[in-house]
């Protein structure tokens, strides 16, 4: 019986279209086969698990094949058979981390001048090159430098800025990418399948963010997933990686955005309970907090998230109740805590001391706690409770919690002032026993559907028609209206408010240029020289953009609706009156009967 090999050296790699995620590096190199302008050193950089060692391998059949098919080898001829199975002694592979010193180089320098074997080629691959000594790197300077004819040199490192100039300076360099998420789950559906068993979408996708961009460590966690079951599920991931479940994720930073300590300590109890590593539920937490952090600053977040729409929803909701520096200080905090438990710290109460700063920022005196304390207090005072506005009328105002009086103090005691609209003044009712209809009001732009400010009238006089005093109705509601636009006060964000409304839609942000906004209790009243604007928000969609902006500055969800000036309404006095006026300004003294 054969000995169970691990997936990652089972489906290394054989041809470069095997290869992952790197077509920067492999198009180049094929290219180069196929025109047959080899190098004699090449330099692969990048993190690990990306495919540098792979490739090494497959450019080493690649120019020894005894049949190569467009710029690949055939994995079929004796010489790459011997290459994979490392009987051909033409390539040489050494790990640098262990044979670090000067005369493990003049050993490869001794080799040099020896023709290959059986192949084209002598190559020489150095892993993790960065590790050599100075003395090392000059030894292998010059004959790197100018190789015999027959050598080709391919070295492979993860600190590339480790390596001294001179060095790099001879080889053609290759950077090999961290390889993206949807390639990497395909690759372990792919993997998962010649295997024989079965794993979901989501628990492939959850593999793949895992393992951070390297391929090595996805086929690694895969292989521990299929230990314990050959149908892999998301659950099953989480338990193979020791990962919290993704609802205990949601509600400790739950807990720490409503600030309830208790709930947060209850949830990192049972965690620890459950054996669930606390080093890497810290590091969970801060990448949860990333995602709030690209949700509040990054236009499109979804392209940049791996996460379900459900987790992203609940993401994008908690993103909404924290301000920037929230989230940033809650960045801090954390990574802090993951430092302190790399030096050795209990990872439990580094975790339980972090939760608890979050929940309760007051206890933290740092300064990052203290510019957060201070934006909240910001955010406080934008969102500051308005004051109440009533109708002023000549009988008892209406009674009520909110209900306040509002009253002009500019105006004489003894009369009450009068402030209404040019365009209303034929909804007067003539003194005449038998009045005439009024006129109606031209309709203004309206935004709102259930609130329409300038139309206001129109629709109390239909909505009242059964009632029995419909005049006094329809006064109150102009009254009401008059009211809002008297106590309406200028919003001074509302700059920032169209620079933030950019984000999702430059077209409707640029025709807000140069207009004003005021608030008025919970209506935000927009003042615009032309009906652009409204027309444009008349589309729902528009409407939820321009909220979503508003509240992101003031946090507060306004009613909308267009701003109308209060304009002073003038009577007109009898004709008897206006001559009377005029006598007494002369001196004349008039006489009532």
């Amino acid at each position: 019986m054969s000995a169970y090999q691990v997936l990652y050296r089972k489906y290394r790699p054989k041809t470069f279209s095997d290869v992952v995620g790197q077509p920067q590096v492999t198009v180049t190199l094929r290219n180069e086969l196929r025109a047959n302008r080899l190098n004699h050193a090449y330099l692969f950089t990048g993190t690990r698990g990306t495919g540098k060692t792979s490739c090494a391998k497959i450019l080493s059949k690649a120019v020894n094949c005894l049949s190569p098919k467009d710029g690949e080898p055939c994995c079929e001829c004796e010489i790459c058979k011997g290459i994979d199975s490392g009987e051909i002694f033409d390539v040489v592979e050494m790990d640098a981390a262990s044979n670090r010193g000067i005369d493990d180089i003049r050993k490869i320098v001794e080799k040099i001048a020896f023709t290959p074997e059986r192949g084209k080629y002598r190559v020489f691959i150095v892993d993790e090159v960065h590790m050599l000594t100075t003395e090392a790197f000059n030894a292998l300077l010059k004959t790197l430098e100018e190789p015999p004819s027959h050598v080709i040199f391919i070295l492979a490192t993860t600190e590339v800025h480790k390596l001294p100039a001179t060095i790099l300076s001879r080889c053609q360099r290759f950077d090999f990418h961290r390889i993206q998420a949807q390639d990497m789950a395909d690759r372990v559906k792919f993997v998962t399948r010649s295997e024989g068993c079965e794993i979901t979408d989501e628990a492939a996708l959850l593999v793949a963010v895992i393992a951070d961009g390297a391929v090595r460590d996805a086929l690694s966690l895969l292989d521990r997933c299929l230990s314990l079951s050959s149908s892999v599920d998301v659950d099953t991931v989480r338990l193979a990686a020791g990962l919290a479940q993704k609802d205990y994720l949601l509600s400790l930073a739950s807990a720490c955005v409503n600030k309830n300590s208790e709930r947060a300590i209850s949830t990192i109890n049972k965690l620890y309970n459950d054996s669930k590593d606390m080093s890497k539920l810290c590091d969970e937490l801060i990448n949860h907090y990333r995602s709030l952090m690209l949700i509040k600053t990054v236009r499109n977040p979804r392209e940049l998230l791996i996460m379900t729409d459900d987790e992203f929803d609940i993401a994008f909701d908690q993103a909404q109740t924290l301000s920037l520096a929230d989230i940033v200080y809650a960045l801090d905090v954390l990574q802090s805590a993951f430092e302190r438990m790399s030096r050795g710290a209990d990872n439990r109460i580094e975790l339980e001391i972090a939760l608890v700063k979050l929940s309760a920022p007051e206890l933290d005196s740092s300064i990052e706690s203290l510019l957060t304390r201070i934006s909240a207090l910001e955010k406080a005072v934008k969102c500051g409770i308005p004051a109440a506005v009533t109708v002023q009328e000549t009988k008892p105002a209406p009674t009520g919690n909110n209900a306040q009086p509002v009253t002009d103090t500019t105006a004489p005691v003894e009369k009450e002032k009068v402030v209404i609209s040019k365009k209303e003044i034929s909804d007067i009712p003539a003194p005449s026993p038998k009045p005439s209809p009024a006129e109606p009001n031209p309709p203004a732009p309206s935004i709102e559907p259930a609130v329409k400010v300038p139309d206001v009238s129109a629709k109390v006089a239909e909505e009242t028609k059964p009632a029995p005093a419909p005049q006094r109705q329809k006064s109150r509601t102009k009254a009401d209206m008059d009211s809002i636009m008297q106590n309406a006060q200028p919003l001074m964000a509302w700059p920032e408010i169209v620079q933030n409304l950019k984000q999702y839609s430059r077209a409707i942000a640029s025709s807000f240029e140069g207009t004003n906004a005021f608030t008025s209790g919970d209506y935000l009243l927009i003042d615009a020289k032309t009906d652009i604007p409204f027309k444009l928000l008349q589309n729902s969609s528009q409407r939820e953009n321009l909220r979503q902006a508003v509240q992101e500055i003031t946090g507060k969800r306004y009613i909308l609706g267009p701003y109308r000036p209060p304009e002073e309404k003038v009577i007109e006095k009898n004709p008897f009156d206006n001559l009377a006026e005029e006598l007494r300004t002369q001196g004349i003294e008039v006489i009532e009967e």
